[in-house]
């Protein structure tokens, strides 16, 4: 017990200090993509040209800072109780965002924070998330990969073709559920470098998934930093990436949570909070709003 205790602990430690590094590292790139170029949108030189920017660059490092320690996390413990803790980012993305703007945190923020803080420990105290059998079976990984992908592939263009204001959100979603795969992914990568080395590691294809996911989902976040405030962009990433990473981990990574009829209540609304905790987080007047956004206008119209 005392073992599994520690384990635990450490997990913690790491998937917190993962959700801080990642918070930090979001506002930073926020703050860089806003000023760049709106004809880069969803192309691969958006990158390119913020990679001329320090500040943009450091918040990448923190960002990446972030995954190694949410990737230790997820190879010490199981991606349903990692998943929550990360989804704490955005108290830390407040927390430089309130020290940035000198908003104080007032009642939305309070309860923004209380319910997300309650909600990920709801979710894990009835969930119990604890480890078992992954499911050897492919057919099973490539439905639910592909049904998450899918859908990140719908939002990605709808948001591009359409013209209402709601596309950055569909990005931000989008990305939300291609880095929820990459956790995934990552855990399985992990498994495999355990069992066969660095062969048994790019002799499969999980590796090069997860490069994959990472840097389509890069450019989809920046787009979305892009053309919207935080405040927009930010709670949809943070509430689609725990959702896919558990959709994952219960359906191919062997994760097991308490099925019976309080165990699921509680954990419904555990998640139910989270999320809510999330968006009121997310809204919150310290959020950056964005330079520049009242001139820009609806990101569709500009490019067009």
């Amino acid at each position: 017990m005392i073992e599994v205790h520690s384990v635990s602990v450490l997990v913690l430690l790491l998937a917190v200090g993962a959700a801080c590094c990642l918070g930090f590292g979001f506002v930073l790139q926020q703050n860089a993509a806003q000023n760049a170029p709106l004809g880069d949108f969803l192309s691969f030189r958006l990158l390119l040209d913020l990679m001329r920017i320090p500040r943009w660059l450091g918040g990448l490092a923190l960002m990446v800072a972030g995954m190694v320690l949410g990737a230790v996390a997820l190879g010490k413990g199981e991606i349903s109780l990692v998943e929550p803790l990360l989804a704490t980012n955005l108290l830390f993305a407040l927390a430089l965002s309130r020290h940035q703007t000198g908003q104080p945190l007032g009642r939305q923020g309070w309860a923004g924070l209380l319910l997300l803080a309650g909600g990920v420990s709801a979710f894990i105290t009835a969930g119990e998330p604890r480890a078992g059998t992954a499911v050897t079976d492919p057919l099973r990984h490539w439905l639910i990969i592909g049904a998450v992908v899918g859908a990140a592939l719908l939002m990605t263009t709808y948001a591009k073709r359409s013209r209402l204001s709601g596309g950055p959100v569909l990005l931000a979603l989008a990305a939300g559920l291609l880095y929820g795969v990459q956790d995934a992914l990552t855990r399985v990568s992990g498994t495999r470098f355990s069992d066969g080395g660095l062969t048994g590691l790019l002799t499969g294809w999980q590796p090069y998934g997860v490069v994959a996911c990472g840097v389509t989902g890069l450019v989809l976040v920046q787009s979305a930093f892009e053309t919207a405030p935080l405040r927009m962009s930010l709670p949809a990433l943070t509430a689609a990436e725990p959702l896919a990473g558990i959709l994952c981990g219960v359906g191919f990574l062997g994760d097991r949570l308490r099925t019976d009829t309080g165990a699921l209540a509680g954990e419904a609304a555990g998640l139910a909070a989270v999320v809510g905790g999330i968006v009121l987080l997310g809204l919150h007047p310290a959020m950056p709003c964005g330079a520049g956004e009242a001139e820009r206008g609806t990101p569709d119209l500009q490019r067009r």
